[in-house]
């Protein structure tokens, strides 16, 4: 069982918010596609940094935010290595040899990651039953990628792999903290602890041949800058940081097949019978871990 009670209003609220951030996150890795398919992917992972950052610190600095205090900062740098630099940095690197396709195998793995540090790390004890459902929504998931006749690329599997746990630590690291810091103020202030690392490397990494990227180059750069770098942390940590870590991070079962709609209707790609079945068994299972986070 759970150490903290969370109220009804909290659990539905943590919900919303969550499903908010699950959306905004949906378009991250056709985005970063879109960006590393025409600049370095290292440049990438500074650059959405940098952006993010810059913006990060400018909000805290109209709303006039109190610092971290220094039993805070060890929490700051875990959610810096594992959403700021961890995660944006060997996912870009993955998507060189990977599809698009094959890191929903890897997204799939991510709210069980989530959950186990929720427990590690934010003392969450859900009941054995929430296992059950998670690792059977997160199978299925996996399942249905490989279905779909998934290329193996062993240096591709191991960045995602370790993206994955990078970012699960991140996740649940930043929900614990944002009970005491608050959801926004969490992101915005691990993004400002890695401005000081990343601002030298824009210069250094910066590319002579940017008159060559595409719109749609900059649109990806742009999306991931803002959405996956900042704003959609502010819903994700505040849902997760109502509504619990292990129950809220199950929503990200989701996030593959929202991608997947996403494409369909702005790339016209099909979506076959069997992905909407999988979807409705994800969607029981997220149910499902609702119900036996408690």
């Amino acid at each position: 069982m759970m150490t903290n009670t969370i109220s009804k209003d909290q659990a539905v609220s943590g919900w919303i918010n969550g499903f908010i951030g699950v959306l905004l996150f949906s378009g991250s890795m056709p985005a970063t596609k879109l960006a590393v398919m025409e600049m370095d992917p290292i440049f990438v992972t500074i650059a959405r940094a940098v952006i993010a950052g810059i913006l990060a610190l400018s909000v805290l600095l109209i709303y006039k935010e109190k610092r971290p205090v220094k039993n805070q900062l060890f929490s700051l740098v875990l959610v810096a290595i594992g959403c700021v630099i961890g995660f944006p940095l060997l996912s870009s690197l993955a998507l060189q040899y990977l599809t698009s396709a094959h890191s929903i195998v890897f997204l799939g793995m991510l709210p069980l990651a989530t959950a186990i540090f929720g427990v590690l790390r934010g003392g969450e004890r859900p009941h054995p039953v929430f296992w059950f459902f998670s690792v059977i929504g997160s199978l299925l998931v996996i399942g249905y990628a490989y279905s779909q006749g998934i290329s193996a690329s062993p240096i591709g599997d191991v960045l995602m792999l370790l993206a994955v746990i990078l970012c699960g630590l991140g996740y649940a690291e930043g929900a614990k903290l944002s009970k005491t810091l608050g959801g926004w103020q969490v992101i915005s202030w691990a993004l400002v602890i890695s401005l000081p690392i990343m601002l030298p490397l824009f210069f250094i990494y910066f590319p002579i041949n940017l008159e060559t990227v595409s719109f749609k180059g900059w649109f990806g750069l742009g999306y991931i800058s803002l959405f996956s770098m900042f704003i959609g942390f502010i819903f994700w940590y505040k849902g997760l940081a109502q509504g619990g870590i292990t129950s809220v991070g199950q929503l990200q079962l989701l996030q593959p097949f929202f991608g997947l709609a996403l494409a369909a209707y702005l790339l016209h790609e099909q979506v076959s019978m069997g992905m909407l079945g999988v979807t409705v068994g994800v969607i029981l299972c997220v149910v499902g871990t609702k119900k036996f986070a408690k």
